[in-house]
């Protein structure tokens, strides 16, 4: 059962989905970049949605078609707050789209086996904290779900965090759940890089710059009157 999304607040969020997600692509790739592989619907929900175990759905990607973001009616139009903005939209924007990518150009299969014992499909929410995802070998408690969740989850959680978030995760995973990570990530970066020809770290730079662009109000999302 989902709530139409207000409109006065999806004129907000699409101004900063094109600012943060889209125009990042665009300053790092060219425009015609997206023009070939961003889906053409960007949908938009007002309530969250929730799968059958009770956990919050954020996103979806289908067929590189079209990306659907949920809970568009909890943004605070008059106090944008970008850790809300990152936990509900920046890393699903990231996210959604790194399955377009991957769907269009796989990755080397080599990263499933890395930890191809350790996925617990929809058993992931029982992992509880991230922290406790660090330590076997993952970026985050829903990576753990499956292979192909754990290669993007990678690409949002780096994009969208700064060096310093990185870096103290890998330092909580302790040595195993650090050298997994790592060799994964080594996967994931050389991938983007020699498949789509994107830096990780450059992106990273672009994306973080945006996002201090919405949160010290140098983007105007005033509503289209």
């Amino acid at each position: 059962n989902l709530i139409p999304a207000d409109y006065n607040k999806s004129v907000v969020l699409a101004k900063i989905v094109k600012h943060v997600w889209m125009e990042a692509y665009d300053e790092l790739c060219g425009i015609n970049f997206l023009r070939v592989y961003i889906p053409k619907t960007i949908h938009l929900i007002g309530s969250p949605a929730y799968d059958k175990s009770g956990t919050m759905v954020l996103g979806t990607a289908e067929g590189g078609m079209k990306i659907t973001l949920y809970n568009v009616n909890s943004l605070n139009v008059e106090n944008i707050n970008i850790e809300q903005l990152n936990k509900f939209y920046f890393k699903t924007m990231h996210h959604e789209f790194a399955h377009i990518l991957h769907q269009t150009k796989n990755y080397d299969p080599a990263f499933d086996r890395i930890t191809e014992n350790a996925y617990i499909g929809s058993d992931w929410y029982m992992v509880g904290a991230n922290r406790n995802a660090w330590q076997q070998g993952f970026v985050t408690s829903y990576a753990m779900s499956e292979s192909r969740e754990d290669f993007v989850e990678n690409i949002a959680v780096y994009v969208t965090n700064t060096e310093d978030y990185w870096n103290n995760m890998l330092q909580n995973a302790g040595e195993s759940g650090r050298a997994l990570i790592k060799q994964k990530f080594e996967i994931v970066y050389s991938y983007m890089e020699q498949t789509w020809g994107i830096n990780l770290d450059e992106l990273r730079d672009i994306v973080l710059r945006r996002q201090d662009d919405i949160a010290n109000g140098n983007v105007d999302l005033s509503i289209i009157e």
